[in-house]
């Protein structure tokens, strides 16, 4: 809704084109979610004459929706800049953050936490590599992880150049 009103529909389909391959919103989460919003008064609903005989709901964000928004993108949690979908959801909306220098913030904190040592597995306190296992699918698991983040993190410091 940053992007311009929309139906319920419409707002799901959107979300599902955004998030890719993350699991779909269903009603039951949405729904209660944009009655939230709106009572929270960050999103305005209006009714509209349908193309039967119901009427539907335009969703629209307020200015204070707006403002909301603008706050999220600029200043994440820890959990949005940590957790890769969460991240994701961040990045898709990102160009809606005026300022270049508040953008690059964001994508300095996710890069820092990239760049913290990690790793899925341990044995006792010593992280696992992926050459330490025998099994295929930890050390599949590893591996992908491994270019998942040099991937992110060559693409990060592109952007932050």
């Amino acid at each position: 809704m940053a992007e311009g009103p929309l139906h319920g529909y419409q707002l799901r389909r959107r979300i599902a084109q955004l998030s890719g391959h993350a699991r779909p919103v269903s009603d039951g989460s949405l729904y209660p979610a944009i009655n939230r919003l709106v009572g929270a008064g960050l999103l305005e609903r209006r009714s509209e004459p349908g193309a039967a005989a119901a009427a539907r709901q335009t969703l629209s964000l307020t200015p204070s929706g707006h403002e909301e928004l603008q706050r999220r993108l600029r200043e994440p949690g820890d959990l949005d800049i940590s957790d890769s979908t969460r991240f994701f959801a961040i990045l898709a909306f990102l160009s809606r953050l005026p300022d270049p220098a508040e953008r690059h913030a964001v994508l300095r904190r996710r890069l820092e936490f990239l760049e913290q040592p990690v790793s899925f597995f341990s044995e006792g306190d010593r992280p696992l590599r992926a050459e330490d296992t025998q099994d295929p699918y930890r050390r599949g698991m590893l591996h992908i992880a491994r270019a998942t983040s040099r991937a992110e993190r060559a693409w990060l410091r592109q952007m932050l150049d």
